[in-house]
């Protein structure tokens, strides 16, 4: 399908340029509007006891954290001076009433209640605002009224949710814009570096940026459905960008290998020979035939990049999609949207790889190798000329003769790595994720270290119920409080480790009753979760009937963060390690490379815990990243860097066990297939990774921590899995394995047979090296095949005189080299399949070239079928046929006739032979 999709673009290279056109400037119009749409958090579990806790909260009883805090300074005056008092007073009052809900302040209390509000020497007080209106107004209303909270005389500091929002998301944008500033640049050079030329260096580039494009537009789409948090925009520029270049590569790789390998195959001298000639009459003729000949070949070569190197990104991109489809089955927003983020991303590189650049590949041709740099064309010859003599020709070699020690050092330098992780200690995300030098976190640490109660963080408590009184004020003086309610406070105020246990908050429409409880851990001490844990196992109980007990606050929202994580992380295992196993068991057709594949996966992202835990939650890297640490590190990350580490390590295994496959099936030498696969694959693979680390690179020197920690993760994930997993663990791995790496019990070789996504090389109308047939009495598939010599036969009779071919189908077009001239001329001894048209007849031919396969009886020479619109030469059925030699257009060649050997049973019933003339009268 892949292969006609190539040829089908390249007759409509045009069209598909501009329809690819259109598509990219509305995506970039409607994807635009992303930004307005994006929501912050999105870190808690939707379903837990203190999800709910905060919804009533906002809802019901007033926000414990206001949208706004505003904090005033004095370096002469306290709180208790009346000009103090006048300054800010007036500049709150004087607010719109429609854009501010709630004014709290020191001078809304008595002394005593008013405390918290004021600083240790009562230099400072903070004013807390709730702003009216949904989240997106709550935005819209700040920027209205910031500029009128400057009090004079004062010093004047903004904080809260809705200015940490802000500020998270115009961070988010600062990053992606000096990530890509750093990393395009280096990039550019880079991939000059690597292709060689400077044309095909700019390709990836545009599919990045079209990968890009595409995203964002998809993302907008999807925030018409669900809420997508600021951070998918990370994420859609590092996969968008890192994905686009590594499909690129492979793609740009394969399509100059393939029209190089047919240029030579078909004896089509590179660059412009016309500009010999001696006339420009002349100069303009070759020129129309030299592009003549060259088409098909241009043709061809997409066709078959498309049906190798376009296979193996359509399955790579279906596995990584896969791998991100398991953020889906958590029920946190930020981890949900970000998976349907990546997908989208991925989805549209594989599309920019698949189309947009195949597009340009046709339409470039031969000039793809336009700016050629002098290394390229000393690698081109230097690759020709001995072709199993490269770096990672030997590497693989080297490991497969001496397996164990690669793989017992191997091993351990992973499990070096990995051994930080078993110290773990998972936290949340606060202030301390923004820059030292953000003002928002600087209001942030400023309450916590100048005012009473500044660092605590209560338990909120929830009393619900029908039994709860509808006219009860708790925070109105003279109330009676019921005595269930006081005894249940009291209750809560004498638990190990509490300060303080009041009334907060209540509704009578609700039915329920805040409790707000200090105490004197920090929030993610084990004993604060202890006190978390003890409320929850705690009861009230009104005349017979339960009332519902709710906790809140961040303890308690730790807590079930960690379970609802903990409940999903099993199912997201399960569900991508069984997509992924049935998606490479239908692409290689085994059942233990696939398990291989997750297997090493793991190794790679457990090094890359491992260095993550070292790195933040130990603090080693803070001076070098320039963050600050906290002894923790955020839990929705690890699952997000999990998931699309997986996808990205197997993203490189598809790559690399793809070419070892496609040298199985034709060698059945496992240590051969191996070798070849990796000097095949290991330089586009090591340009991949270093590629895409660039790109990693750049982010991890983002503002936000979260990001750092992110781009860490798989910047390490990468390297390790570049340099240790597949250049060393995997090639150690399959020599252990051997014969088995390619087991495929008998039951499920028809059902992988009807569902077999194999790279083909057995393309119509495209010259391939096939394998031998397997024998019906041969052992399954996949195994290599054991020929059964057959006994000498006597000499063959006369054969008879060929039949003559009917003349080649005419539409009274103007005659052109066939693509079937180059099939022949590329490989004239190498099985190849040739679309046959209507009026096209098999032909039975046989070699008359010395060699393997061209005396009877060898077994090595298997049946072919040949297009008779082929023209071989009239005088010799082995010379090739060249549309271009020496400078000059040459004619065609008459057309002869061949014949084909068959495979028959022996006469003894014990496997198979090559018929013989003695068997003309058996069969």
């Amino acid at each position: 399908m892949l292969a006609g999709l190539g040829r089908l673009i390249h007759r409509r290279r045009w069209t598909s340029l501009v329809l690819i056109l259109i598509m990219t400037v509305l995506a970039g119009g409607w994807g635009l509007g992303v930004f307005a749409k994006f929501k912050q958090g999105g870190f808690e579990d939707p379903k837990a006891s203190s999800t709910l806790v905060a919804k009533l909260g906002a809802t019901y009883f007033g926000s414990t954290n206001p949208d706004v805090l505003v904090v005033y300074s004095s370096d002469t005056t306290t709180v208790d001076d009346p000009r103090y008092m006048a300054s800010v007073v007036t500049t709150v009052s004087r607010l719109p009433k429609d854009r501010v809900a709630e004014i709290i302040s020191y001078w809304s209390f008595d002394a005593e209640d008013a405390a918290p509000f004021a600083s240790h020497d009562k230099r400072r007080t903070f004013v807390a605002l709730k702003l009216a209106g949904t989240d997106a107004e709550k935005g819209l209303h700040y920027e209205e009224i910031k500029d009128r909270l400057q009090a004079p005389g004062l010093t004047t500091q903004l904080g809260g949710a809705v200015p940490l929002n802000i500020e998270f998301g115009e961070q988010v944008v600062s990053d992606i814009v000096k990530a890509e500033i750093i990393s395009m640049p280096i990039l550019l050079i880079l991939l000059v570096v690597v292709f060689g030329a400077l044309t095909a260096s700019v390709l990836p580039l545009i599919v990045a940026l079209f990968s890009i494009v595409g995203g964002l537009a998809v993302l907008h789409v999807v925030t018409y459905v669900t809420d997508v948090t600021s951070m998918a925009l990370e994420v859609v520029t590092m996969m968008g960008v890192g994905l686009a270049i590594d499909y690129s590569l492979f793609i740009v790789s394969r399509f100059r290998e393939e029209l190089e390998r047919g240029m030579r195959a078909g004896g089509i001298e590179p660059g412009k020979p016309w500009k010999r000639a001696p006339d420009r009459r002349q100069r303009r003729a070759e020129k129309k035939a030299y592009r003549r000949a060259l088409r098909p070949v241009q043709q061809a070569a997409l066709a078959r990049t498309m049906a190798t190197a376009g296979r193996t990104i359509a399955v790579s991109g279906i596995t990584v999609s896969a791998a991100l489809g398991g953020l889906l089955v958590f029920p946190q927003m930020f981890l949900r949207t970000i998976g349907l983020a990546g997908i989208a991303t991925v989805l549209v590189a594989v599309f920019g790889a698949v189309v947009l650049l195949p597009t340009m590949l046709a339409l470039l041709g031969t000039r793809v190798e336009a700016g050629r740099m002098p290394w390229r064309r000393h690698t081109s010859k230097r690759a020709r000329r001995d072709p199993d003599s490269g770096f990672w020709y030997r590497l693989g070699h080297s490991v497969m003769k001496r397996p164990l020690p690669y793989f017992a050092v191997t091993l351990v330098i992973l499990g070096v790595l990995f051994g930080p992780f078993l110290n773990v200690q998972f936290g949340s995300v606060d202030a301390r994720v923004l820059p030292k030098e953000s003002p928002t976190r600087a209001v942030v640490e400023l309450v916590k270290e100048e005012f009473p109660n500044g660092s605590a963080e209560p338990i909120d408590v929830v009393v619900s119920g029908d039994l709860i009184p509808r006219d009860w004020k708790p925070v109105r003086s003279g109330d009676n409080i019921p005595p269930y309610l006081e005894e249940f406070r009291t209750r809560l105020s004498e638990m190990p480790g509490v300060t303080q246990a009041k009334f907060t908050g209540y509704s009578g429409s609700y039915g329920g009753v805040r409790i707000s409880i200090t105490h004197k851990y920090e929030p993610l001490d084990q004993r604060a979760l202890d006190l978390v844990t003890g409320i929850r196992a705690m009861s009230l109980t009104k005349n017979g009937f339960p009332m519902h007990i709710d906790v809140g606050g961040s303890t308690a929202a730790q807590m079930d963060l960690m379970d609802a994580l903990m409940r999903s992380l099993p199912k997201m295992a399960a569900l991508v390690c069984l997509t992924t196993f049935l998606l490479l068991f239908m692409f290689f057709g085994s059942v233990v490379l696939p398990l291989k594949a997750i297997v090493m996966n793991v190794l790679s992202i457990g090094a890359s815990f491992g260095v993550i835990v070292w790195g933040f939650q130990y603090g080693h890297l803070a001076g070098l990243l320039d963050f600050t640490p906290t002894g923790s590190v955020e839990a929705t990350s690890m699952i997000l860097i999990l998931a699309v580490v997986f996808g990205l390590s197997m993203d490189y295994e598809v790559f690399l066990l793809s070419r070892i496959r496609e040298e199985w099936d034709k060698t059945h030498d496992n240590r051969a297939a191996v070798a070849v696969g990796m000097q095949q694959t290991g330089g586009i693979i090591t340009s991949a990774a270093l590629l895409f680390l660039i790109v990693i690179g750049a982010f991890s020197m983002a503002g936000l921590t979260v990001v750092k920690l992110i781009g860490v993760g798989m910047f390490v994930a990468v390297v390790v899995d570049a340099a240790l997993v597949r250049s060393l663990l995997v090639p150690a791995t399959m020599r252990f394995m051997g014969g088995a790496n390619w087991w495929l019990p008998p039951a499920l070789a028809g059902l992988h047979a009807k569902m077999d996504l194999r790279e083909r090389d057995d393309l119509p109308g495209v010259a391939a090296n096939v394998a031998p047939p397997r024998l019906p009495d041969e052992q399954p598939y996949p195994y290599a095949m054991r020929w059964e010599q057959p006994a000498p036969a006597p000499a063959p009779a006369a054969a008879p005189a060929p039949t003559p071919l009917p003349p080649p189908r005419s539409n009274g077009a103007s005659a052109s080299p066939a693509f079937a001239d180059y099939q022949e001329a590329a490989l004239p001894n190498i099985t190849f399949q040739s679309a046959a048209p209507p009026n096209t007849v098999s032909q039975q031919f046989s070699s008359s070239s010395e060699g393997p396969g061209s005396a009877p009886g060898d077994p090595t020479y298997p049946p072919t079928s040949v297009d008779p619109s082929m023209p071989p030469s009239a005088t010799d059925p082995q010379t090739p046929w060249t549309p271009w030699a020496n400078g000059q257009p040459q004619p065609r060649p008459t057309r002869t006739t061949r014949t084909k050997r068959e495979i028959v049973p022996n006469p003894s019933g014990s496997g198979w032979r090559w018929r013989t003339v003695e068997d003309n009268d058996a069969y």
